[in-house]
């Protein structure tokens, strides 16, 4: 039997097989008016034909917990009820095909109010639709990027209340699973790194103080989420550094943090903090992250990073590397990847009506 078509239960929800959609931004939402940030017919099409495809777990791109915790103008956002509205339409089509729906809540701290990457994704002024990002300190990303402003502690809170207020919107537009995304080197990712993070306050020093937003942003993010649902957390496991910034040492301690917290799955990634590092890409270069948690903790984990082809993927479930694989490019070049796989392993998967004659 194939072990990355065995079904994943996680509290109470089943995912039928463990071939999931990693988030991928689409910077195709309304930048502006009553639809700002809402889902339109570009992001359903995106989602559903990848569902119909046979993914088991779907995660939407990140999805901001405020204006301007948006990457760009032309992100999605879940801080409305118009935007829940939206929503529900895709988590419906989702759920009938079998897949599970999931969001990741994002706020971009720093690297916030840029263009689309397709245009050379440079930061916005005001005068272009931009707006002043926030952040732990008041360091800019690059030489490009405007300096932040650094966040109050009162505006710490707020930011924590708006993920919670977030994920309570989550749950009223039909999703399953909650990503809380501290990765890439988005807001809470600024607070975890040494690099980005240079406060002398409760927030930032020590390796308790940097992970106290996270930590504070999980527990009001599960307080409001049902009991039965999972909660994931994406992290960069490493900056690629050789000095001064969040090492893999670091996730692997952060992780046994997250799950005492109520984190039932950290989904691995890495870099994304620290301008012009050098990252070995190549296939499942990201992987041995993954393998080292699994290895090294009690909490599920789920690997990305050039996973393409069927072979690879069975081997990291079945080798325990893993107890998922999220893809991003390679659904992006192939919405049926997972029903392809299962017919190469001999496995069985979800087919919708219509395509019976694919099988």
């Amino acid at each position: 039997m194939s072990a990355l078509f065995q079904p994943f239960t996680l509290r109470e929800a089943t995912i039928p097989n463990r071939v999931w959609m990693a988030p991928m931004c689409q910077y195709s939402a309304e930048s502006e008016g009553p639809g700002t940030g809402t889902p339109n017919d570009w992001h359903f099409t995106h989602l559903a034909a990848r569902a119909a495809g046979g993914t088991g777990l779907i995660l939407t791109e990140a999805t901001a917990v405020s204006p301007e915790g948006r990457i760009s103008p032309y992100d999605l956002g879940i801080w409305n009820d118009t935007q829940v509205e939206t929503f529900r339409r895709i988590t419906r089509f989702l759920v009938s095909q079998g897949t599970v729906p999931g969001i990741q809540l994002a706020h971009a701290g720093r690297k916030a109010s840029t263009d689309r990457t397709w245009k050379g994704g440079a930061p916005l002024g005001p005068d272009a639709g931009g707006w002043q990002p926030v952040a732990p300190s008041a360091v800019a990303f690059d030489e490009r990027h405007a300096v932040p402003t650094e966040l109050t502690v009162d505006q710490i809170s707020e930011v924590v209340g708006q993920f919670a207020d977030a994920a309570r919107r989550a749950l009223a537009a039909g999703f399953e699973v909650v990503e809380v995304h501290g990765a890439h080197g988005y807001l809470i990712n600024q607070f975890l790194s040494p690099h980005s993070n240079k406060r002398t306050d409760a927030y930032g020093g020590s390796y308790e103080n940097r992970t106290r937003f996270a930590l504070e942003v999980v527990d009001a993010v599960r307080a409001v989420w049902p009991d039965d649902k999972p909660l994931f957390f994406r992290i960069s496991a490493t900056e690629w550094l050789e000095e001064g910034g969040w090492t893999d040492d670091d996730t692997v301690r952060f992780a046994t943090d997250l799950q005492a917290h109520g984190v039932d799955l950290l989904d691995l990634s890495t870099g994304g903090n620290a301008a012009g590092v050098r990252i070995p890409v190549g296939p499942g270069y990201q992987v041995p992250f993954a393998a080292r948690v699994k290895a090294e903790t009690t909490l599920p984990v789920a690997a990305v990073g050039l996973i393409t082809e069927t072979e690879q993927a069975e081997k990291i479930i079945a080798n325990g590397d893993a107890d998922a694989v999220l893809l991003g490019r390679e659904l992006l070049r192939n919405p049926s990847w997972a029903r392809h796989a299962a017919r190469e392993l001999g496995a069985d998967v979800h087919v919708p009506d219509q395509y019976h004659r694919s099988v």
